[in-house]
């Protein structure tokens, strides 16, 4: 790719009015290697390269306590320092693990920025990526992005992403054990996620937990039970059985050992035993109550705004009969055909004309 960068630039610098300058000046003596010239001009990108690169790796970096931080503004410094600071208490109390290493987090201002920053494809809609192999978070800034998290979320999620990746010294997790503790930190739970997984045990759509490493192919609605299944798994493990037991299953797949041997390990159930007391377990907490209850929700919120709505146009229309009653007081059309010199002191209803 960059041999095809330098030829063109050589190509372009050829037929320039520069390039041919260029090649008078040094009265053609050199025409006759091109392939020098070539190989010169590629070292010259080639180190024009590093160094651009070192200085983006370099500019803009404030040591913190837990971590190395990178950006063009100094602006998001205290919001990252808490989100840091509270997922790593929280995760050295569930992975047991003193946390020792110092990731770099970088915030990007522009998509091409975010891109050549993570070296890999990445759709345009991601907000942040974690990359445990680099010690590495990446993500858009909030200056310039609309993120749809807040970047307390996103930092915690990510973080708990390569604290876990360490834990198990860089064995890939299941992916619903990666999504699951790092939506459990970041406390990623909402009305949301609660509809989605009340349809999906109520009308039979659950994933299975092996399905869930697919997530990436799934269509949004799939994936968002995917998501909420993978927190509220975590979410059983840990209140079930605690975070020793957690604990060994982390140590099992630490050592290599499958996930079904892990779970045994952990739980006394294989993988297929511990997905189904799960799907027990979901059964008994979303079902179509909890689905009325929810439905419930929105309805109570559309009333109390269709009430809203009515009383300010009932006082929006009162003020606007206020000001009709106002302007007529003084242009009344309500004539007396009376008593010229008493107009009001002789009562004219028995007139015929009245």
């Amino acid at each position: 790719m960059i041999k095809k960068i330098a030829n063109k630039i050589f190509n372009f610098s050829l037929f320039s009015c520069w390039g041919q300058r260029l090649l008078l000046l040094f009265n053609m003596r050199y025409m006759p290697n091109i392939k020098l010239l070539k190989a010169s001009l590629l070292v010259l990108i080639l180190i024009a390269t590093a160094i651009s690169a070192n200085d983006n790796d370099k500019a803009d970096s404030f040591k913190r306590p837990y971590y190395d931080y990178y950006a063009s503004t100094r602006q998001f410094v205290a919001v990252v320092d808490s989100a840091v600071v509270r997922a790593r208490d929280e995760l050295i109390i569930i992975l047991g693990d003193s946390l020792h290493y110092r990731p770099k987090i970088f915030i990007e201002k522009n998509q091409i920025d975010f891109k050549n920053r993570i070296g890999a494809a990445v759709p345009d809609w991601g907000a942040a990526v974690a990359l445990p192999y680099k010690q590495m978070i990446v993500l858009k800034s909030p200056a310039h992005f609309r993120l749809g998290k807040s970047l307390f979320e996103l930092i915690k999620h990510e973080y708990t992403h390569l604290a876990l990746q360490d834990r198990l010294n860089h064995i890939e997790p299941p992916r619903w054990l990666n999504e699951g503790l790092a939506m459990y930190i970041a406390f990623e739970w909402g009305w949301t996620s609660n509809i989605a997984l009340s349809n999906a045990v109520v009308f039979g759509s659950v994933v299975p937990l092996r399905e869930i490493e697919k997530m990436n192919r799934f269509p949004e609605g799939q994936a968002r039970i995917a998501y909420a299944q993978s927190y509220m798994a975590v979410k059983y493990l840990l209140e079930q059985y605690g975070f020793d037991s957690f604990n060994i299953l982390l140590d099992n797949l630490r050592d290599r050992q499958t996930t079904d041997d892990a779970l045994m390990a952990a739980t006394g159930s294989n993988y297929d035993g511990f997905e189904k007391e799960f799907n027990n377990y979901l059964r008994t907490k979303f079902n179509l109550l909890t689905i009325f209850i929810d439905m419930s929700y929105l309805w109570l919120f559309l009333a109390i705004v269709v009430i809203v709505g009515f009383f300010l146009n009932y006082s929006k229309k009162k003020k606007k009969y206020k000001e009709w009653d106002e302007h007529d007081k003084y242009h009344s059309t309500d004539f007396d055909y009376g008593d010229p010199d008493n107009p009001e002191q002789v009562d004219d209803e028995d007139k015929p004309w009245a």
